[in-house]
């Protein structure tokens, strides 16, 4: 499996068995992406390593080469919208993303240096709350923000995720100005959570 990923570049492991390993980096060439990467010009608005210094843009280090390249389809054909990205999109080639999206997947991804306790946040993140139609982030983004794969779909990592990225996300989720999660299911949970929740969540997931 390593050796399929190519030599020159040290995938992050963190843990994960050859078939975890599979599943995120997928069968791109994290080698080849890396130069495509940079030649696409990805790096400079995404960080070298996937790990971005602004929070308009994701941090892609560790994330899922299924999820990666979804979203980039959704920017493609107009189901997501970003200034940058709907233009972006329209000029790398399936084969040359799938390459891209395995070497950010391979990359590791920040950790916060200590968690931020919120007994908000955490109660939603754990358990949800189906009074009000919202399941708990960790039964698709797992018990620690890690991200999952099952039934052919990948959920983003979002652990150390920037905190204002999140937020955003979150709002648009709301607001439904962003409407390309499985099912619409972020739309569901998105729509009933206050203004407070939101930004504990934020806070919360970002220092996981």
């Amino acid at each position: 499996m390593l050796l399929l990923l190519g030599t020159n570049i040290g995938v992050r492991a963190e843990g994960y068995d050859e078939y975890e390993l599979h599943d995120r980096i997928g069968s791109g060439n994290p080698q080849s992406g890396e130069a495509k990467s940079r030649e696409e010009l990805c790096q400079g608005c995404h960080g070298e390593q996937g790990n971005s210094t602004s929070a308009e843009f994701p941090r892609l280090a560790g994330q899922y080469t299924g999820y990666i390249i979804k979203q980039f389809r959704d920017f493609r054909s107009g189901a997501r919208q970003h200034h940058v990205m709907n233009a972006v999109a329209g000029s790398i080639s399936d084969e040359d993303l799938t390459d891209i999206a395995a070497y950010f997947a391979s990359r590791e991804r920040i950790r916060a240096k200590q968690k931020k306790p919120n007994d908000i946040a955490e109660r939603l993140y754990r358990t949800g709350d189906m009074k009000r139609s919202i399941l708990a982030c960790s039964s698709c983004h797992g018990g620690a923000a890690q991200g999952s794969y099952a039934g052919g779909e990948s959920f983003p990592v979002l652990a150390g995720q920037h905190k204002l990225y999140l937020r955003e996300q979150l709002l648009k989720w709301r607001s439904k100005e962003r409407k390309n999660s499985p099912g619409g299911v972020m739309n569901v949970v998105a729509e009933s959570l206050r203004d407070e929740e939101i930004e504990a969540l934020a806070e919360y997931i970002s220092s996981m």
